[in-house]
């Protein structure tokens, strides 16, 4: 079989209800009406964390600070606090720390709405050598914000797309692993695939003793392992 047909299969598979059904969130809250520093903050929590636990401690990050000012002018120590729940709560409080800091020097405000009138690239261009910005962020604002063609890859789900094969094993990074996936993944499914591979590749797909026998995806992934035999005794 074709490996652009196996690959299409596989996309299929990670958008099919039997996916959904085995990953679905009840709890998971849509962020249409978000503002655009609202997704860009979200996304810092949001990256190698799933949708449900990356929403409660965004909750928890705005319970906690009156504004983005207040937070900004905070230390790292006490963002962190308000981010318990993620891993490396400290390198994310610098980065929204950072990105804050940048941004407020250079506009004297936190206002990001203007970004949807520069358009896709224009918003990149912007925002890609901002501090604590990182592909993942970008990508996401892009997706979720600009409703851009694009597919934002951390790292569980490069590695779950490397096992599965949606990606060659050569693609070194998120922006390779992107172009690829704009190829493969249609942009009306862009944000349902983003969100459905996320939680396979973090509720099955782990970098050690990957839950095979109980993902979704068993039946078509290449890198399933088999079980192994029962060792036999040799008689005396």
């Amino acid at each position: 079989m074709p490996l652009t047909v196996v690959r299409q299969k596989l996309i299929s598979q990670v958008l099919s209800r039997k996916a959904a059904e085995v990953v679905a969130d009840p709890a998971s809250e849509p962020a249409q009406e978000w503002t655009v520093m609202e997704h860009l903050l979200f996304a810092i929590c949001r990256e190698e964390s799933s949708q449900e636990k990356a929403e409660v401690v965004f909750r928890q990050l705005q319970s906690r600070f009156f504004d983005w000012n207040e937070m900004r002018v905070s230390s790292p120590r006490e963002v962190a606090e308000a981010l318990a729940g993620l891993t490396n709560p400290r390198a994310r409080a610098e980065r929204m720390i950072s990105f804050l800091q940048e941004h407020f020097e250079s506009t004297y405000g936190f206002d990001l709405e203007s970004l949807q009138k520069k358009g896709v690239k224009g918003a990149a261009k912007q925002l890609e050598n901002a501090k604590g910005i990182s592909d993942f962020t970008l990508a996401w604002i892009s997706q979720r914000s600009l409703r851009a063609h694009t597919v934002p890859v951390d790292a569980p789900m490069m590695r779950c797309l490397k096992r599965l094969g949606l990606l060659d094993a050569t693609v070194e990074n998120a922006v390779e692993a992107r172009a690829s996936l704009d190829e493969q993944v249609e942009k009306n499914h862009g944000v349902d695939f983003t969100d459905q591979l996320s939680r396979i590749a973090l509720d099955f797909c782990h970098d050690r003793n990957p839950a095979c026998g109980t993902c979704p995806l068993a039946a078509d992934c290449p890198s399933v392992r088999a079980p192994s035999a029962p060792r036999v005794r040799k008689p005396k």
